[in-house]
């Protein structure tokens, strides 16, 4: 930050770019945007800055550029993380593109549609629909997240299996550059190899090299059937047969695959009114959802798949949604599940990945270790078993002081990331690196891609204005 320069003329001066409204600085208007959802990071800024177009996103950059105003960009500040809140200094501008709210356009014809990144997750499928079209991104914060906070941490979400992660859905970005330089790549083009592809630079970098103000997405046809399926298994490498038998049943047309295990159940069951899905409980759930653009004919296969499952000894019970109601109330069961973990007392969690294949053996191998390290524990690994992401978390013992418990996080990522590496896994699958994770990185990732990454960082940000502490 430029020391000579008083923060009330920065602040005028930001001000006379956006307006004096969109210039925050009274703290009880602010508060929320200091501390991220799981209040494990606590920051204070110089102000809360709202540019409405990317005109002014630039003028704000240039200038926090040229004053060495350090600039920490926020979406819709759901991230798990601590890439979104400000340090403890004072001295950082929180640069929020709530305003940036458009859509821009819809090619139908093209299946693409341009958005400022302002736009929340939800009112991007909404407007897709409209069309008769879907975004397939789909994520428990999607009514709060925008899509350029969706972007800047490669989101996964449950539709990854079959549509792939955040960086997938995008044919163009549009990015403001440390200096306010604009990169206008908004392309819808499918094929385009004209030299680098710079958009997954920025896609995953979390704002450290540059501000992502709009966005060129892919669109799909939009499923004319769906069938959903809640079932009991044994063990997590039952679920994975079911998986492969899911898939010869209707190929690309398995769009969901979730693992859950009974504690989760239970302690959904316990802070909501939810009902137990099965007849009777089971040790482990697989939540299957199928898409297809044929209007009849899809619980037919879930049946067919099904009924193949139990032949096989696969499956212990299932039961496929017959109305609307009945499908939200499958997978309120999976998306309550963080919540009520939280009434369970303190958690520590993981946001991790392995080989499909593996990941029955990485549960078995990282609960015992997790459990040898501290008895007691409830271990919940929940998620994506369809693409490998488990979100290993473990809830405290029961009466535990959890100030106690949670100050063994680091100690309990030890073990569970020692694990991880074991099976060639990631240390972060859909949630980013942020604060949270950035030491973590420095000891799992391939020294050289480091520091191709810190070259990236240099060159694109030589002055470590945009976001700087978060993942390097």
């Amino acid at each position: 930050m430029n020391e000579a320069l008083p923060p009330q003329d920065i602040l005028a001066a930001l001000a006379g770019i956006v307006g004096a409204a969109h210039v925050v600085t009274d703290h009880d208007l602010i508060a929320g945007h200091l501390v991220e959802p799981r209040g494990l990071y606590h920051g204070r800024a110089l102000g809360l800055v709202r540019p409405a177009s990317t005109q002014e996103t630039a003028q704000t950059v240039a200038l926090c550029n040229d004053l060495r105003v350090p600039l920490v960009p926020q979406g819709g500040n759901t991230g798990l993380v601590g890439g979104q809140t400000p340090d403890a200094s004072g001295r950082q501008i929180i640069l929020s593109l709530q305003r940036m709210n458009r859509v821009r356009e819809i090619d139908i014809s093209a299946n693409a549609m341009i958005v400022e990144a302002g736009v929340t997750l939800a009112n991007v499928q909404a407007a897709a629909q409209e069309v008769d079209r879907l975004f397939p991104l789909s994520l428990a914060s999607e009514g709060t997240c925008t899509i350029g906070g969706n972007l800047s941490t490669n989101a996964g979400g449950v539709a990854v299996i079959a549509y792939g992660n955040a960086r997938d859905l995008v044919t163009g970005l549009e990015v403001v550059l440390a200096d306010g330089r604009v990169m206008n790549g908004l392309s819808k083009l499918r094929k385009d190899n004209t030299g680098y592809d710079l958009k997954n630079l920025f896609i995953g970098a979390e704002g450290t090299l540059g501000i992502i103000t709009a966005a060129a997405l892919r669109l799909f046809p939009n499923p004319r059937s769906m069938a959903t399926a809640f079932v009991g298994v044994a063990e997590p490498g039952e679920a994975l047969r079911l998986l492969d038998i899911a898939r010869q049943f209707a190929g690309a047309g398995v769009t969901s695959f979730e693992l859950l295990p009974r504690l989760g159940i239970d302690f959904v069951l316990a802070h909501s009114s939810a009902r137990d899905p099965l007849a009777s409980k089971h040790a482990w759930y697989a939540l299957i959802e199928l898409s297809s653009q044929l209007t009849t004919g899809l619980d037919e296969t879930m049946a067919a798949m099904l009924q193949a499952a139990i032949e096989q000894g696969v499956i212990e019970d299932a039961t496929i949604a017959a109305t609307l109601e009945q499908r939200e109330a499958f997978w309120f069961l999976r998306e309550f599940l963080p919540e009520a973990q939280r009434h369970e007392g303190g958690s520590i969690k993981h946001d991790i990945s392995v080989p499909i294949g593996a990941a029955p053996a990485f549960l078995a191998r990282a609960r015992e270790a997790a459990e040898a390290f501290m008895p007691g524990i409830r271990v919940l690994p929940f998620g994506h078993l369809g693409d490998g992401n488990i979100h290993f978390n473990i809830s405290q013992p029961l009466g535990a002081d959890t100030a106690a418990f949670l100050a063994q996080w680091e100690a309990m990522n030890e073990v569970v990331h020692g694990i991880v590496e074991q099976f060639q896994g990631s240390i972060s699958a859909e949630h980013g690196i942020g604060r949270l994770k950035r030491e973590l990185l420095k000891r799992t990732k391939d020294p050289v891609a480091l520091d191709v990454m810190r070259m990236l960082k240099s060159t694109l940000d030589p002055r470590g204005i945009l976001n700087p502490g978060k993942m390097l």
